[in-house]
C-alpha cells in the first residue's frame, strides 16, 4: 500500500461542503464546531490488529498531534460491530486543516518513517481489510470534545457510540434540534450521561443522521443512568412533543459499545 494512497484517503469527503456551515453560532459565542473524521478499520483476526495498533500508536497518532489536532481517540468493538473492528476520531478546528491534511502528513518525515511499515505494505500483505470514514460536524453547542475525566488515569471507560437516522432531511434537523435547542443534552446531563461528542453526519453511510458519544463507567452505570433518563418527566414530555415524536423523525438506531485502546487520547 503507497503512503499517499492513505494520505488522500485521510480525506475522504466532499470539502465543497464548507459553506454549508459557515456563519452557524457555537456555543459561548467563541468556539467554532470542530469538524471529526471517524475511521473504521475492518480487520482479520492474527497479525491485522497489532499492525494498525502500532501504526497509530508510534506513527499516526504522534504525526497528528504535532500538527496540533488532539484529542486522538482510538477505540476497539465491543459489541453492536463486527470484531476486530477499530475505530479512531480525529478532531479539526476547520475545513481547511482537513484539506491539508495530505500535505503536512506527507511532509513529516518522522510519520514516514515510523509509519512505514503499515504505508508501504504491498499489496498481498494489507494491514487491515477495509477502511470505512464519516465526515461529521460537530453541534454548534457542543462544538468540542469533552474528554472523560477517567482518560487522565487510564480508568475504566465504556463508550457508547448512537447513531440516529432520520427519514428526512427536515426530520433530521427536528431530532437535532431536540437536541441543541429543546434541552435533551441538559437531561442527559442531569440524569447521569455523560456526553463526549455530539455531531451531524456530513458525508458518509446511513444519512441523514446524527451520531454521538457517551462515556459510562461500566455496564451497570450505562443502565442506571438510561433507566433514570427514561423515566425523567422532561424528557417524556419532549420525547411526545407533536412534530418531534421518534416515529416520525428517527427512522433507525444503531447502538454500539467500545473500549479505548491503551494508548487513546479520550
Amino acid at each position: 500500500m503507497e503512503r499517499r494512497t492513505f494520505l488522500t484517503s485521510m480525506l475522504g469527503a466532499p470539502l465543497l461542503a464548507k459553506t454549508a456551515f459557515a456563519g452557524v453560532p457555537a456555543q459561548g459565542g467563541d468556539a467554532a464546531p470542530e469538524i471529526y473524521l471517524w475511521r473504521q478499520y475492518a480487520l482479520r483476526t492474527g497479525t491485522q490488529p497489532r499492525r494498525v495498533a502500532d501504526f497509530l500508536q508510534n506513527a499516526a497518532i504522534p504525526a497528528l498531534n504535532r500538527l496540533g489536532h488532539r484529542p486522538i481517540g482510538v477505540f476497539e468493538g465491543v459489541s453492536g460491530v463486527t470484531t476486530p473492528t477499530v475505530f479512531t476520531l480525529t478532531p479539526f478546528a476547520a475545513f481547511d486543516e482537513l484539506a491539508s491534511l495530505e500535505a503536512r502528513l506527507d511532509a513529516d518525515k518522522e510519520f514516514a518513517t515510523a509509519g512505514a511499515a503499515y504505508l508501504d505494505a504491498p499489496a498481498t500483505d494489507v494491514p487491515f481489510v477495509r477502511q470505512e470514514i464519516s465526515l461529521l460536524v460537530a453541534f454548534p453547542k457542543f462544538p468540542k470534545i469533552v474528554v472523560p475525566a477517567a482518560t487522565a488515569a487510564k480508568g475504566p471507560r465504556l463508550f457508547e457510540l448512537r447513531t440516529y437516522e432520520s427519514p428526512t432531511e427536515r426530520a433530521h434537523r427536528a431530532k437535532v434540534k431536540m437536541f441543541s435547542d429543546m434541552g435533551e443534552i441538559e437531561i442527559f446531563r442531569r440524569v447521569g450521561l455523560t456526553p463526549v461528542f455530539f455531531s451531524r453526519t456530513l458525508a458518509g453511510p446511513k444519512m441523514p443522521s446524527l451520531t454521538y458519544m457517551l462515556v459510562h463507567e461500566n455496564m451497570a452505570a450505562h443502565d442506571k443512568s438510561w433507566s433514570a433518563f427514561g423515566s425523567d418527566p422532561e424528557w417524556r414530555k419532549l420525547a411526545a412533543t407533536p412534530g418531534f415524536t421518534d416515529p416520525e423523525i428517527v427512522s433507525n438506531i444503531t447502538v454500539a459499545f467500545l473500549r479505548p485502546s491503551a494508548y487513546s487520547q479520550i
